[in-house]
């Protein structure tokens, strides 16, 4: 997902409710069992978005009993009022923090705590979380309109609104402990969940002051605190989520287990859109341990006591499909089509200086070339499953979603329960980079469960998921540039042609004919250009589904961008680290982490000789989810065209960072994941199937394969940005930089090593 404007405008009446509620942003109440409970509004009204119940339905927001039940307990807020996060204080001085994103290895679960333990001055160890149910009216975010973690939001969305629950409870805490002393709330001090009065040397934990605290009016307004006296922001500190991972009790969604469960495994019709016609249900019921066979109009699942026997069961039920109308699909089809459309004048994203004319006018010459990336599939390492317990009352779903309000109205459409009779437990995600941002799995597996006898687990093989995903688009990008005689280039047009995502997941957002994700990191160029286009044609390939992969829009546009502007560097006879400072003096904060991977990386300096292969350095620079990043690749190359990624030197300046270990985790992973998709992989289609089945033919980057990889934090207190998708999206093209360096080989179609060979 992608940072974004709210999906619809708020006016007239429904203006003036949000208005109110902001008036009445902190309510506080006595809550059963001696603690205050703290509701407060990270968003301050709800969107509707990408979260919401595919029928479109929307309840109002909850009553004060529904509240209640969502927080795990009951409130003396006045009836109507939605909240949208809560803060619970017990009597021992635990803290809970009750949140709407999901932990999906990113460190949420650990930063979002920070922020509140930072201006609540309470001990970060007596911090828990609770995970949110589904709820869109409670739990939008701001920058997504839903119940969504994606987009690298997590941090920028809830920054603010955080550290001003914490300072807001801080403030009735104190000023509780000074009413029961008879001392000035100034001359309180707050430190790990202990309130001390220096003077007197007196002091409490917040869980004694809680009841009295529960009866005082929360301030309005508070003063946060300064960044240089942050305690715990910014500061190195330890997951708290790794210890469970550690020792086992963490419980992802494929841990889910109950009671009479059946274990299903999944064939679904090879081609998209095909239909089941026969299956051998007699050869599949032999098998022992199974008990039952499934089927639905496009898939077949086999039900058993245990994973291995209902896969042997599907292999022995061989089922068959009519592969209809997509049968005769191919990708050399899909990108003919492509390379056609792409040649149409597109909706205008960017239009500034006469771009068109200025191409064909002036000194120096017009460099025109064409991009390609392919599509791609997520192959997450936590096998997709779901889990489901369907009752005539209500129907049970444990998961790992990223988008657990989807999940519950797709499965109450498809039951047709109520939405509140549909409850989702969401769970840590073993990988999601996109893909659980949908919800195909959860339909399939309630679509198999009302046919199921007693509760069924569904477990999606890695052959099954990922010739079924739905994947990265494919795009082709037309690139044309004016070079004037000194070199510098004075005109710039890039058109983008590919899938619209936006137009499916949230078609409020495409404005204009623009999906504002397909064009992020290109519509806003960080380089000064007097002329500049952009343009998008959206162009859906028949026989696959494009969904969101980790970054999406930038993942392609950043290799673009970062790649042609390597080549007119190149033509223009300059060093590529000298020519884009030349293009950034109007973007300090893109040219500061740029100088700074260059230096680090010591470009310029020779490389250490590697016996039989080319050597060569690559450099990309970007803004994107609110980030600006560089990397500078180390590659060699050998004779057969293998690429070694040997070191790579990453640059960061996402504005306040809140753990620097959380962000330095993130670049690794993300370039390691980014460097695995850059140089190998792609999804291909033949007669309408996707020819790409496991990691022996889909790669992901082994860990003797993995390079050095060195993080640089600009240290800096400007509002946060995201960091968990950025480092996928530059990796490509410093690498793709680094290998013309090398080899004088320039790709334009990924991957990387695929094109090596054909050189």
């Amino acid at each position: 997902m992608r940072e974004g404007d709210h999906m619809d405008q708020i006016t007239g009446d429904k203006a003036a409710a949000v208005s109110n509620r902001r008036r009445q942003l902190l309510k506080a109440g006595a809550v059963g069992g001696g603690s205050l409970l703290f509701g407060f509004s990270l968003f301050g009204c709800h969107k509707q978005g990408p979260g919401e119940a595919p029928s479109g339905d929307r309840k109002e927001p909850p009553s004060e009993k529904a509240v209640g039940q969502a927080s795990t307990a009951m409130t003396n807020e006045p009836p109507g009022l939605a909240h949208d996060a809560f803060i619970r204080i017990d009597r021992d001085g635990i803290v809970t923090l009750i949140i709407h994103k999901v932990e999906m290895g990113q460190g949420t679960f650990t930063s979002l705590p920070m922020l509140l333990a930072e201006e609540l001055g309470a001990d970060l160890s007596k911090v828990k979380l609770e995970q949110a149910p589904a709820n869109n009216s409670l739990y939008a975010d701001a920058l997504l309109g839903g119940q969504v973690t994606g987009g690298s939001t997590s941090i920028r969305s809830t920054y603010k609104p955080l550290r001003e629950a914490g300072a807001k409870v801080r403030t009735v805490l104190v000023q509780a402990a000074a009413k029961n002393w008879n001392v000035e709330p100034g001359d309180l001090k707050v430190v790990a969940g202990t309130i001390r009065h220096e003077a007197s040397n007196r002091s409490v934990h917040f869980g004694e002051v809680v009841d009295a605290a529960s009866q005082l009016k929360f301030p309005a307004e508070v003063k946060l605190k300064d960044a240089s006296t942050f305690a715990l922001v910014g500061k190195p500190v330890k997951r708290l989520d790794s210890p469970a991972k550690v020792n086992g009790s963490a419980q992802f969604g494929i841990d889910a287990r109950l009671p009479n469960m059946g274990i299903a495994a999944v064939a679904a019709s090879p081609v998209l859109g095909g239909k089941v016609t026969a299956v051998d249900e007699q050869k599949a019921m032999a098998v022992k341990g199974v008990r039952q066979v499934l089927r639905i109009e496009g898939a077949v699942a086999v039900v058993a006591d245990h994973f291995w026997a209902a896969k042997q069961g599907l292999a022995a039920a061989a089922p068959r499909f009519d592969d209809g109308a997509n049968a005769n699909v191919s990708l050399a089809g899909i990108v003919a089509d492509m390379m056609k459309v792409s040649q149409n004048t597109g909706a205008v994203a960017t239009d500034k200086g006469g771009a068109l004319k200025a191409l064909d006018a002036g000194p120096g010459r017009r460099i025109d070339v064409v991009y390609e990336v392919p599509f791609l599939a997520h192959a997450t390492m936590e096998p997709m499953n779901c889990t489901v317990d369907l009752k005539p009352d209500g129907c049970d779903i444990w998961v790992g979603t990223q988008v657990p309000a989807l999940a519950q109205g797709a499965a109450a459409k498809l039951t047709g329960l109520p939405v509140d009779k549909v409850r989702v437990h969401n769970h840590y995600i073993g990988g999601g980079f996109g893909r659980r941002l949908e919800v195909d799995n959860v339909i399939q597996a309630v679509a198999f469960a009302k046919l199921a006898k007693g509760p069924l687990k569904i477990i999606w093989s890695r052959e099954e998921d990922i010739q079924h995903d739905m994947y990265r688009p494919y795009y082709v990008d037309r690139m044309s540039a004016r070079i004037d005689d000194k070199g510098m280039p004075v005109a710039w047009f890039h058109r983008v042609t590919g899938s619209s995502i936006m137009a499916r997941f949230a078609p409020p957002m495409v404005k204009n004919g623009v999906d504002p994700d397909a064009v992020e990191a290109a519509a806003d160029l960080q380089y000064s250009i007097p002329a500049i286009r952009v343009e998008y044609v959206r162009h859906e390939p028949p026989g696959l589904a494009t969904a969101f992969w980790r970054g999406v829009g930038p993942t392609h546009n950043v290799f673009v961008v970062e790649s042609f502007i390597d080549e007119l560097a190149y033509a223009s006879k300059t060093d590529p680290v000298a020519f884009r400072r030349a293009l950034l003096q109007k973007s300090p904060r893109t040219l500061a982490v740029l100088n700074l991977a260059a230096e680090k990386a010591g470009w310029g300096k020779p490389l250490k000789p590697v016996a039989g292969r080319k050597l060569g350095r690559g450099v990309s620079t970007q803004f994107a989810f609110g980030s600006y990043l560089a990397q500078v690749a180390e590659v060699s190359v050998g004779p057969d065209g293998d690429v070694r990624v040997h070191r790579v030197v990453c640059a960061v300046d996402c504005g306040q960072n809140v753990n620097p270990d959380t962000i330095v985790a993130q670049m690794e992973g993300g370039i390691v994941f980014g460097a695995s998709a850059a140089l190998w992989d792609e999804v291909t289609v033949e007669k309408g199937r996707v020819q790409q089945t496991n990691f022996s033919d889909y790669r992901v980057m082994r860990m003797p394969e993995a390079p050095i990889v060195e993080v640089y934090i600009v240290n800096s207190h400007d509002d946060p940005g995201g960091i968990g998708e950025p480092g996928t999206a530059g990796i490509a093209p410093a690498l793709a930089n680094a290998v013309f360096a090398a080899t004088g080989k320039r790709v334009r179609k990924l991957p990387i090593g695929e094109q090596l060979k054909k050189a």
